[in-house]
């Protein structure tokens, strides 16, 4: 049985997703932007990163995450009835990139995710960097340059 989970904390009206995109998106980008959700918890986070994706990349579908990255629980979807947004919870997905499909798979796109415990200044770097399309760095690559607050 496919357990919906609907739970979330609601955000305050200034607190904005921190979201960077390639305003140029194409097909042979590394990757196509950064995001930095200020928990690991996939339940808070998501709902508002794909209201923020859905109005310029189409009806968001599916999600692809690394398990390791993220607190359980791993549900397999979030949002409710046809709204719902399928979750893949994959050991084999890269640390700090998560895979955002929109409907029918005519779009997928690739995010950098900055740990929520980064530091300000090293996260807009990495956000700057995911964005840019003619910077060829993998998550791997931009994560070791992320300094940590705590």
């Amino acid at each position: 049985m496919t357990q919906t989970t609907n739970s979330r904390t609601t955000r305050a009206p200034d607190d904005a997703v921190r979201l960077r995109m390639d305003p140029h998106s194409s097909r042979t980008t590394v990757l196509d932007g950064g995001w930095w959700p200020r928990s690991t918890n996939a339940i808070d986070e998501l709902p508002a990163l794909i209201t923020a994706l859905g109005g310029d990349r189409g009806v968001i579908t599916h999600v692809l995450l690394s398990s390791a990255d993220w607190h359980l629980p791993h549900p397999r979807r979030v949002g409710e009835g046809r709204g719902a947004v399928r979750l893949g919870w994959y050991t084999s997905q890269p640390s700090g990139l998560i895979s955002v499909m929109s409907e029918f798979g005519r779009d997928r796109f690739d995010l950098l995710v900055v740990p929520p415990d980064a530091s300000g200044a090293s996260a807009d770097t990495a956000l700057t960097a995911a964005a840019d399309g003619s910077d060829k760095r993998r998550t791997p690559e931009l994560l070791t340059h992320v300094e940590h607050t705590g």
